[in-house]
């Protein structure tokens, strides 16, 4: 029964997540969330580190975050690097610990079998560490894809952890202090 509620309420959220973005995307644009988190000055920073470790659960991309992250706070950019990595690390873990209450492996098992058993054979190969922290850093693909079949599967979590770390902080150090930079100068975002 818990895991049934648990699965409806995430599913009910990512639904709406995924809606939302679809119907109004420039809203989680980089620009977007920006504008969101200046309207609450005072809180922009609680808010962002709520939302950072939240943002797992909605299936949506942490790109967009990040990079407003770099535009609110331009003048801070470890800090914007340090709640990134913790909202990442603590969604990626989150994800990782409920996968199985959630259901998220018998979904992934039904719906892509194929996918999943590749995914599984390459992190429970020695060079596993290397499969996830690849994963983790390479921009096209979701990281939260990763969690859930590490958590299913239950690979090492320290093993897991660590390897999204190292990829993650190569990946958004990248975006703080290149793409905050980019968008900034080059689209005229202040």
């Amino acid at each position: 029964m818990i895991r049934k509620i648990a699965i409806t309420i995430w599913a009910a959220i990512a639904a709406a997540s995924v809606a939302a973005y679809l119907i109004w995307p420039h809203y989680f644009s980089a620009h977007g969330v920006a504008a969101f988190l200046q309207k609450f000055q005072n809180e922009a920073l609680a808010f962002y580190l709520i939302i950072s470790i939240l943002r797992g659960f909605t299936l949506l991309p942490s790109t967009p975050l990040i990079l407003a992250g770099a535009l609110l706070f331009p003048n801070e950019p470890l800090l914007v690097l340090a709640i990134s990595i913790f909202g990442i690390l603590a969604s990626s873990s989150m994800i990782y610990w409920f996968s199985d209450l959630l259901g998220i492996s018998d979904y992934f098992e039904e719906k892509k079998p194929a996918v999943v058993r590749k995914i599984r054979s390459r992190l429970e190969h020695p060079v596993g560490f290397v499969f996830v922290l690849l994963w983790a850093f390479f921009p096209l693909v979701p990281t939260d894809a990763v969690c859930y079949v590490a958590g299913s599967i239950r690979m090492n979590f320290l093993k897991f952890i660590t390897a999204v770390f190292v990829g993650e902080v190569i990946l958004c150090s990248l975006y703080i202090f290149g793409g905050g930079h980019l968008i900034k100068n080059f689209l005229g975002f202040h």
